[in-house]
């Protein structure tokens, strides 16, 4: 039998002795955190992902660039045509209709960045199509403005007799055309009638050159002649009525078409623009592209035979 003082001598040995460390318990690969399983990232992921970025980057820019311009950026794919062989189908076009209330139309289709400077001005054509310009003149009463308005045919002229005429009445005004003399911009200004000429398309101003200091020189270039605007890339404008004949619409595309060239040439320090197309229509008809070329392909047509009435 054991005695007391064994038993103490034992469990002071045990109380004495080194305690064992704990086993570490092993965890599945699959279950082990990402803190457990640090991996360091290698050149070759840090190159990828770049390159995915510069991708991605490049992705972006192209889609910009495609939408930068407008949809007539490039020419169409269609059959283009000479000026008599698009006159005549337009004509075979109208057929039944008055011919005082058809009239061709070109379109001039161009290269041009979106929000950037537009193309305006106006033109006087070889061969006017309208002769009902009425011409309105803002300018000091009794002043030498005024007697050139009064000589030039001018329908309204003066200062306060033609605003209050503007004002009392704005919905059937009798000019359709309205300048100011650089002397009278000021009582223009002052009289606040943008809300009633702008949505007309009347309110003198330098952009569109209709505030002058030779009224008569300006409604000399007014009277027959036409006012031509950049909208979506495109500019459009009756050329010629359809009982013109050829000579006499080839005569007024080329006057237009010189325009717009010179207009762009002008803007050239500004912004880039490219004329890349001119289509020939009419008031019902399709659109013909031009190619430049001037008599038909059946030798049996001459330009003759689409001067005559329909």
């Amino acid at each position: 039998m054991v005695s007391i003082n064994q038993c103490i001598a034992s469990l002071t040995r045990l109380s004495l002795s080194t305690p064992a460390r704990p086993v570490n318990a092993t965890i599945p690969r699959f279950l082990a955190p990402s803190v457990v399983q640090t991996r360091c990232k290698s050149a070759g992921t840090v190159a990828m992902r770049a390159r995915e970025r510069e991708k991605d980057k490049m992705k972006k820019k192209r889609r910009q660039q495609k939408h930068k311009e407008y949809k007539y950026a490039a020419p169409s794919q269609e059959e283009q045509y000479s000026l008599c062989d698009a006159m005549r189908y337009l004509r075979a076009a109208e057929v039944g209709r008055p011919p005082s209330s058809v009239t061709y139309e070109l379109a001039l289709r161009i290269r041009t960045p979106k929000n950037s400077p537009v193309l305006r001005s106006r033109i006087r054509l070889p061969y006017p199509i309208k002769s009902d310009t009425r011409v309105a003149v803002i300018c000091k009463e009794g002043s030498g403005a005024m007697q050139d308005a009064r000589a030039g045919g001018a329908v309204a002229f003066g200062e306060e007799s033609l605003f209050e005429l503007i004002k009392s009445n704005h919905g059937k005004l009798p000019f359709n055309r309205l300048i100011c003399h650089v002397d009278s911009e000021p009582a223009l200004k002052k009289a606040n009638l943008g809300r009633i000429l702008g949505p007309k398309g009347l309110m003198p101003s330098l952009k569109t050159n209709t505030i002058t200091k030779s009224v008569k020189t300006l409604m000399h270039e007014m009277v027959g002649a036409e006012h031509y605007r950049e909208r979506t890339g495109s500019i459009r404008m009756p050329i010629g009525n359809i009982q013109f004949s050829p000579k006499m619409l080839s005569e007024n595309v080329k006057a237009l078409v010189g325009a717009v060239k010179e207009n762009i040439f002008r803007m050239e320090n500004k912004v880039k623009k490219d004329l890349v197309e001119v289509v020939l229509t009419s008031t019902t008809g399709p659109g013909f592209s031009l190619n430049g070329g001037f008599n038909p392909t059946d030798d049996k047509i001459q330009p003759e035979h689409l001067s005559t009435a329909m």
